[in-house]
């Protein structure tokens, strides 16, 4: 195949980030890369210098581009509590199946290695929080933090579905985030009006 004369740097990151899902943080080699997008290894050696600098470099685009999909998404959902499913529910369609869930936890070891990358997910965590709180703020009796309660769920029933994936993942987690709903707010996931 010949190779490409350009490629950004994140068209590259895309690539690095793909092939690390699909076979874990230690297949990401320059060489591995390389194949992958066509450039040469010594090219992608000269513009991220090294192995742990490409892993790094990977996860601090992907922190960008979760970042601004939970941004997107807090613009565009209702200030509802159906709303605040919706959005954890599309955050949840990233994580595909069962296999690449499983990758991605792997992933998310990497992240919890490092300082930058651990205070990027601290940083998403009250982006996120927040955003779901706002869907409850017409919710009277709603629990103070419901946002950071919600998202703590959101977080255990993908585990739960990563050990008995029966159902597709948005549905799973729409079942379960609805559920939880109804079981902390006073008449359910229906706001009424103050």
């Amino acid at each position: 195949m010949p190779r490409k004369k350009t490629l950004s740097d994140q068209e590259v990151l895309v690539t690095a980030h793909r092939l690390m899902h699909e076979a874990g943080p230690e297949a990401l080699t320059f060489d591995a890369l390389a194949k992958a997008c066509g450039l040469s290894p010594a090219t992608l050696v000269q513009r991220f210098k090294t192995k742990a600098g490409l892993k790094r470099t990977t996860l601090m685009q992907a922190w960008d581009q979760l970042d601004e999909k939970t941004a997107s998404l807090a613009d565009s959902s209702p200030r509802t509590p159906d709303g605040a499913v919706e959005m954890l529910v599309a955050l949840s369609g990233s994580y595909g199946g069962i296999e690449a869930y499983a990758e991605g936890l792997m992933v998310l070891r990497e992240d919890f290695r490092d300082p930058d990358l651990r205070a990027r997910g601290a940083a998403w965590k009250k982006a996120l929080s927040a955003a779901l709180d706002e869907r409850f703020a017409n919710m009277p009796g709603a629990p103070r933090d419901i946002g950071l309660l919600l998202a703590t769920h959101w977080q255990g029933s993908l585990l739960w579905w990563g050990f008995e994936p029966t159902e597709e993942i948005g549905a799973y987690i729409g079942k379960a985030l609805k559920r939880f709903i109804e079981s902390l707010t006073p008449g359910g996931a229906k706001a009424r009006p103050r």
